[in-house]
């Protein structure tokens, strides 16, 4: 009897210690899940309103390609170096309303900690005033051309570069602004910091590219679009292209309907879907967490820069003068921008503009990237596996805001582009946000445009301003009645 008593002992003992393990276990998976992986909504004002899911949204990135957020609120702190110019972030020519504590599509969500990701509206909204003093007016699915999308690249990856990148240094700092917990210090200490820093230090290889000096900068309101997809996408090796483009605007995408028509400056993507979903991946800087998430988030995308208008011009216009227009329209841009030809490429040797961009691309890097994300189990039409032959004829709706113009951003305004390539500017500032009524986009020279801006040298590689030489030869009348109808569209 006793020796059963003493077995059954033993044997209570071993299942209690079992027991034991097993709730130590659990309270640790707990743990680890709540402060690394629970994934909270996003506050109910980010999704209030169409317009405001699409600027601050998360559509995912928060989980490969976020930065912690009390990291990412301390760097231009202790990093001001690495920025252009004073401001913090607002130096980057991030588009930033009033009062909200992150620029317009950064995105804030918790997964585990807060995190900060990015969507479509970091390159999406458009921003101008009509008077020096006056006050910004933000356009969501406009082209942002004062974002120093490069300048962004770089600033994290040269912040994880310096030695003062350190969990000593950076706790400091977040403790002047925000008392973490105890347990948040020590992770903070010890993974959170660390991997932050590993991660962003990986994305250099990434970025070598960026870093040639041989390359000129993006500027403000430009990105290496298609290089982007061949080396974060496909991963290949990389080679002497280079082509930035400008951000094109993005509503009304449902005028891509027909399925002749092809999208992005090259004609590289079959249709909206694509884009969308393309470009979301870049932001992600992986395959999907949640695919099923993802693709609702893509389709409500769609959704909405299907039916999002082009804004209407926000000064006068001469009614009587946009009718004479309109004839001259008729007569010398409608068969390129207002016929079956629109949204179809037209040869390199018809438009003369610069062959970077095209350069940068090709049917393999098709065939390639069609293929990771077909292995990612996400379907869409994709990229257009053929070599490509020149650019877009574009659609005008809203063209009074997408200054600069052609597919590089090389000539300031509509009034510029008329004139023989010899007259435009050679050199002009780029990323200001005062509009010129008259001459149909942003000023671009002055001591303002200059502090504001970044230089665009149309002699450095990439910047070409030739070409598009379509209705230089008009009388200046002509001219000035054309511009006031481009203002209706």
């Amino acid at each position: 009897m006793k020796m059963l008593n003493k077995h059954h002992n033993t044997h209570g003992k071993s299942l209690i210690t079992v027991l034991l393990l097993l709730a130590l276990i659990a309270t640790f998976a707990y743990f680890g899940w709540y402060k690394f992986f629970r994934e909270e909504p996003q506050e109910a004002w980010v999704t209030a309103t169409p317009e405001m899911r699409f600027k601050y949204g998360s559509i995912g990135g928060e989980h490969e390609a976020g930065i912690p957020y009390w990291i990412f609120m301390v760097l231009p702190k202790m990093f001001p170096e690495y920025l252009p110019g004073n401001g913090g972030y607002a130096s980057l020519g991030v588009p930033w309303e009033e009062g909200f504590e992150l620029p317009v599509g950064f995105t804030k969500k918790t997964i585990g900690f807060p995190r900060v990701g990015n969507n479509c509206a970091v390159c999406h909204t458009a921003v101008y005033k009509k008077t020096p003093n006056g006050k910004r007016h933000f356009v969501p699915a406009g082209p942002s051309h004062t974002a120093n999308i490069e300048g962004f690249f770089t600033f994290v990856v040269d912040c994880a570069k310096d030695p003062r990148f350190n969990p000593d240094n950076i706790l400091e700092e977040i403790a002047m602004i925000h008392d973490l917990s105890f347990i948040d210090k020590l992770l903070y200490r010890f993974i959170i910091i660390p991997f932050t820093k590993k991660r962003l230090l990986e994305r250099e290889s990434q970025f070598a590219w960026v870093y040639r000096e041989d390359f000129p900068d993006w500027g403000r309101g430009r990105d290496d679009a298609m290089n982007l997809t061949k080396y974060f996408m496909i991963g290949e090796e990389m080679d002497d292209s280079y082509g930035p483009s400008d951000m094109p605007s993005i509503w009304n995408l449902q005028k891509y309907e027909p399925e002749y028509m092809t999208m992005n400056w090259d004609g590289a993507t079959h249709d909206a879907y694509s884009v969308i979903m393309d470009s979301a991946l870049g932001l992600l800087g992986a395959e999907p967490h949640d695919s099923e998430d993802f693709v609702g988030q893509v389709a409500w995308l769609q959704h909405y820069l299907g039916s999002t208008p082009a804004p209407q011009f926000p000064f006068s216009i001469d009614e009587k003068e946009a009718e004479h227009g309109k004839l001259v329209f008729n007569q010398h841009c409608a068969a390129c921008h207002e016929s079956e030809r629109t949204g179809t490429p037209y040869p390199l040797n018809e438009i003369g503009t610069s062959d970077e961009r095209l350069n940068t691309w090709g049917k393999q890097y098709a065939v390639a990237a069609n293929n990771v994300v077909n292995e990612m189990g996400l379907k869409r039409k994709g990229l257009v596996e053929a070599d490509l032959i020149g650019y877009v004829a574009q659609h005008l709706d809203g063209i009074w805001l997408r200054a600069p113009y052609l597919h590089n951003g090389s000539v300031p305004t509509l009034y510029d582009l008329l004139q023989p390539a010899s007259e435009r500017p050679s050199l002009f500032y780029r990323g200001y946000i005062l509009y010129d009524e008259n001459k149909l986009g942003f000023v671009s020279q002055g001591t303002e445009a200059k502090n504001e801006g970044t230089a665009y040298d149309t002699e450095e590689r990439g910047n070409s301003n030739q070409g598009h030489e379509f209705g230089v030869a008009l009388s200046a009348s002509d001219k000035q009645a054309l511009l006031e109808y481009l203002k209706t569209l």
